[in-house]
């Protein structure tokens, strides 16, 4: 009887370890399941990041942001080395720390990482150390996971996730701060062009006006707060015949009255940049292109009469130098191609003729 009662028990034991080893697994299998849906949600986040109407700088940041709440990181930080130098783009930690985060690249311990390309865990073993690339600091951070970060093969800098708990991340799947780290650097490839057109804007001398590039950066972030816009292109159709006639001296005034006339009429959130040689472009933000056309239909004449009055070398003459100018519109929906329609624009002026000053709409 003895016998049957052990034997019993002891089947129930089996019985509760095979169903403790069954949830385990259940569990273990719906954390994988959660932590891939959370993956899938922050890569969601980053692509909603890349697409808002922000800087590059204000892009990282956010990621980053990101990176903090939805994985419960106490401090991240990235750093970019943008050939020169090492910059902080996007930290929680406070900035008297910085020097020491911008300069991790020069530390022993991360070194070979860098030259491998694996992330390197390091951590203190009992209260009072501090890791190896500390300097005063203690208390802060006493872990820390460094990534370093390749675009196509080419080292561009490091991101470095540091908790205030020893062995903190002992029990992290990599594997998920492997995908972390992957879609960092696929963000910051994404926002690379943008980076260079934001380097590249320069005032143009004779019309004190934004380059083109200005357009597509930070014009950009103003014109997308509307869900549609105008944009209209226009070129000083005779511009190279006053330079041809007059010299560019002449040609060089026109543009700078031609852009004083326009933009003193333009409400400060209108983009108003020289495009190109004879060519600007006017983003209206917000505004319909009917109201755009009864604006240039009032503007037009009004430059158009603009006189340059120029003395005839060797001779007491005086001569007079007036633009033309031929315009087209269109209307720029939010979101969508801005360098496309621009484009547009600009070919309809390029093949139109000579004579023609107008305003057109495509």
């Amino acid at each position: 009887m003895i016998l049957i009662v052990i034997i019993i028990l002891v089947l129930i034991v089996l019985l509760l370890m095979a169903y403790n080893i069954s949830i385990h697994k259940k569990i273990q299998a719906f954390q994988n399941l959660n932590q891939k849906i959370t993956s899938l949600n922050v890569l969601q986040e980053f692509m909603n990041t890349i697409s808002e109407v922000t800087s590059v700088d204000e892009k990282i940041k956010k990621i980053n942001e990101i990176l903090i709440e939805r994985y419960q990181i106490k401090y991240s930080t990235i750093v970019i080395y943008n050939g020169t130098d090492y910059i902080v783009k996007a930290s929680n930690v406070d900035e008297k720390h910085w020097d020491t985060l911008r300069n991790l690249h020069n530390e022993e311990i991360f070194k070979d990482s860098i030259n491998t390309a694996t992330p390197k865990y390091i951590t203190i073993e009992k209260e009072g150390e501090r890791l190896p690339y500390q300097k005063m600091e203690f208390g802060r951070a006493k872990s820390a996971m460094f990534f370093p970060l390749y675009v196509e093969n080419i080292y561009i800098g490091y991101w470095i996730i540091e908790g205030n708990k020893p062995h903190e991340f002992d029990n992290i799947d990599t594997t998920i701060l492997e995908v972390i780290r992957n879609n960092i650097v696929s963000v910051l490839k994404t926002v690379e062009n943008q980076q260079v057109i934001e380097n590249i804007v320069r005032d143009d001398l004779f019309s004190s006006l934004k380059s083109a590039e200005y357009l597509y950066g930070e014009g950009k972030k103003v014109i997308d707060q509307y869900t549609t816009s105008t944009i209209c292109l226009f070129r000083i159709t005779n511009l190279e015949e006053i330079n041809e006639k007059f010299g560019r001296e002449v040609g060089n005034q026109i543009v700078t009255e031609v852009s004083k006339i326009v933009k003193s009429s333009l409400a400060e959130e209108y983009i108003f940049v020289r495009y190109m040689g004879p060519k600007f472009a006017i983003a209206f933000s917000g505004i319909d292109i009917d109201a755009v056309g009864n604006f240039l239909k009032e503007i037009k004449p009004k430059v158009e009469n603009t006189e340059v009055e120029v003395e005839i070398q060797g001779k007491k003459e005086i001569q007079i130098a007036k633009p033309k100018l031929n315009f087209v519109v269109s209307t720029y929906y939010k979101r969508t191609a801005l360098e496309g329609l621009t484009k547009k624009l600009e070919e309809y002026l390029d093949n139109a003729p000579k004579e023609e000053s107008t305003i057109n709409y495509l």
